[in-house]
């Protein structure tokens, strides 16, 4: 089977899922955290309910740390596209001192990202939540199903998941559970940059290498995206030429040293790479079992 009946496959499921859910969910939302997982979504979506627009909101949990070139390509794909795009934050927090320099991780992704999405979702009332997770990525994601259960209270409960078998859904839930739903369960990172080729979607440049000031902290390469950025005794921010290959809060993602400029030379790094994008994600790496720890308690 070659590449592109393959990458049919995939589309075909992904559009599946998402007309499914809208025929079930009373209020769907998709979390639309502007990466490149984030962006194939867009476009899938696109291409479920066309010529009509997405019949769902698009929510960002902005944390006040986001790359600047993150922030201005959700605006121009918003724009571009008609999208509803909610954005919620937490204030509340950053007013207390919750800051990726000087709070443990833990608790900076429960009071930055994860608290944010439980209130919107619950304000919103939103039932099934769309998110671009990929089973490759992480050993937690892997245990996801496609329609991944939540509680009333958001809580993720691997052993309560659903056989899903020949494709069957099951988007049945009592009063105040809600769903998440994963399109791109199937899909690999090879993947997604295969179809971000084939249908030219526009990415935040980010992901493309370019020379950029960075310092190197705890063997890992961090972009200083404003004058935020805290530096450390002896610390001399330098161009490096890099690129990113996963987007999350600047001072917690790492970035990695690449000649690749365009998508094609993107797909080549990636086909002999063996690491998981997520390596880059700082906030994965505190403790054993985190991402686990972290969906449990309503993380995407």
């Amino acid at each position: 089977m070659n590449a592109l009946s393959h990458l049919n496959r995939l589309e075909a499921e992904s559009i599946y899922i998402f007309r499914e859910v809208v025929a079930e969910a009373q209020r769907p939302v998709l979390l639309y955290s502007v990466g490149k997982d984030s962006s194939v979504l867009l476009q899938l979506a696109l291409k479920a309910f066309y010529p009509a627009r997405p019949p769902f909101p698009f929510l960002h949990i902005a944390s006040g740390w986001d790359f600047r070139d993150l922030l201005a390509h959700r605006d121009r794909m918003a724009a571009a596209h008609g999208l509803e795009l909610l954005v919620e934050s937490s204030n509340e927090a950053a007013e207390r001192g919750i800051n990726p320099f000087d709070t443990p991780t833990s608790i900076y992704v429960d009071n930055m990202l994860t608290q944010p999405l439980k209130r919107a979702i619950d304000r919103y009332g939103f039932d099934a939540a769309f998110g671009g997770a990929r089973r490759d990525e992480e050993k937690a994601r892997a245990k996801e199903r496609i329609f991944s259960l939540r509680t009333a209270t958001h809580r993720w409960d691997p052993k309560r998941q659903r056989p899903e078998i020949w494709n069957v859904l099951n988007a049945r839930k009592a009063r105040g559970e809600s769903i998440r739903v994963y399109p791109l369960s199937n899909w690999t990172e090879l993947d997604v940059w295969l179809y971000i080729h084939r249908e030219r979607i526009p990415i935040v440049p980010l992901y493309f290498s370019q020379e950029r000031r960075t310092v190197e902290r705890g063997g890992s390469i961090i972009l200083a995206d404003d004058n935020r950025m805290r530096l450390e005794p002896g610390e001399t921010p330098r161009a490096r030429k890099i690129r990113f290959r996963t987007l999350g809060c600047y001072p917690l993602t790492a970035a990695i040293e690449s000649p690749a400029m365009t998508v094609e030379q993107i797909i080549a790094e990636t086909l002999i790479d063996r690491t998981s994008e997520r390596a880059g994600r700082l906030i994965d790496h505190e403790e054993a079992a985190a991402m686990e720890r972290k969906k449990a308690e309503g993380y995407f």
